[in-house]
């Protein structure tokens, strides 16, 4: 039987000769499936064992063809469960090497890049080769790569790349950054800042990180010096230090060609006062002179703005940056 197959080559000819024939013996079987009597004989004994064919005797032996969803289906499901074993097997074989690889070539999950040339080398190489996301901490005063010289985002967008950018404050100052950033959520990076952040990061598909490991204080006096993190723990810590900035980060969108710090206007401000009172949709509709429909959808505004996916999310996001 060849690999994945549920029948024999031969015996398939021949059950779907006695298919189209509904019933017969030996010898029509052996003509319409165009093999020779002992074969067809052979074949029709194996299907009518696995329940494809029943024999009625009489003058002579006759074969009628049975419905496969039994038979075939049963032996599928059979087949699918080994499978699906087999799968649970590699996984935990997989992570087992992992683990064992880590712990014996621990010196192999950081690298160190020396050199500015070096680094924005290694930050060109890793949007090159990056088929899902890329995750950005951009301090003011670039260190390697200003966002003006980046110039593998846009075709890592073009691609299908998902970026995730959050901007110090104070780059959004800088004229010639201010325009590289417009131009990067124009293309579709999801962007948002914060005062300050801790370090500058780089993160590549959830595989590898670039972190810089010269103090900026220090950077008149010595080349960068950067870790390259494979995967391991301290890059799952680096992760898990992007998402809880990015959740309290506020997006920045672009209002009339220019890039803003996304906000709650006046009459949305009036509505999360209400909501965060504790009235229900329907009294805030009334109070404000709209639709229930219309402030569930000014809700799904502000949430998006605050970048949550709760309302008890976004109340929280309302008082920590002060819309109301």
């Amino acid at each position: 039987m060849e690999d994945g197959a549920l029948l024999d080559p031969e015996h398939d000819r021949v059950y779907r000769a006695l298919i189209r024939l509904g019933s017969a013996d030996v010898d029509e079987v052996a003509r319409r499936a165009s093999v020779r009597h002992d074969e067809a004989a052979r074949a029709l004994h194996a299907l009518r064992d696995q329940g494809l064919a029943a024999e009625r005797t009489g003058d002579g032996a006759v074969y009628v063809a049975l419905a496969p969803d039994v038979a075939l289906g049963d032996r599928l499901l059979r087949r699918q469960a080994a499978l699906e074993e087999a799968r649970r097997s590699v996984a935990a074989l997989s992570e087992e090497f992992r683990d064992i690889t880590r712990r014996r070539d621990a010196d192999r999950l950081v690298e160190i890049v020396h050199g500015r040339a070096a680094l924005r080398a290694r930050l060109h190489t890793v949007q090159m080769e990056a088929r899902e996301e890329i995750l950005w901490f951009c301090r003011a005063n670039p260190l390697a790569m200003p966002g003006t010289e980046n110039t593998e985002e846009p075709g890592a967008l073009q691609r299908g790349v998902r970026y995730r950018a959050i901007y110090e404050r104070d780059l959004l100052t800088d004229p010639s950054e201010l325009t590289g950033i417009t131009e990067s959520v124009r293309l579709g990076e999801e962007a948002r800042t914060l005062p300050a952040l801790p370090v500058r990061l780089a993160i590549a598909d959830r595989r590898t990180a670039i972190c810089p490991l010269v103090p900026d204080g220090e950077r008149g006096f010595v080349e960068p010096t950067a870790a390259l993190v494979h995967r391991s723990e301290l890059l799952d810590a680096l992760l898990a230090l992007f998402e809880s900035h990015w959740e309290r980060a506020t997006p920045l969108r672009l209002a009339g060609g220019l890039i803003e710090e996304a906000d709650a206007d006046a009459t949305e401000k009036h509505l999360l006062s209400l909501f965060v009172a504790g009235l229900p949709d329907k009294s805030i509709a009334s109070q404000l002179g709209v639709s229930r429909r219309t402030v569930q959808r000014r809700l799904d505004r502000l949430m998006s703005i605050a970048g949550v996916d709760t309302r008890t999310g976004l109340a929280f996001q309302a008082a920590r940056r002060g819309w109301l």
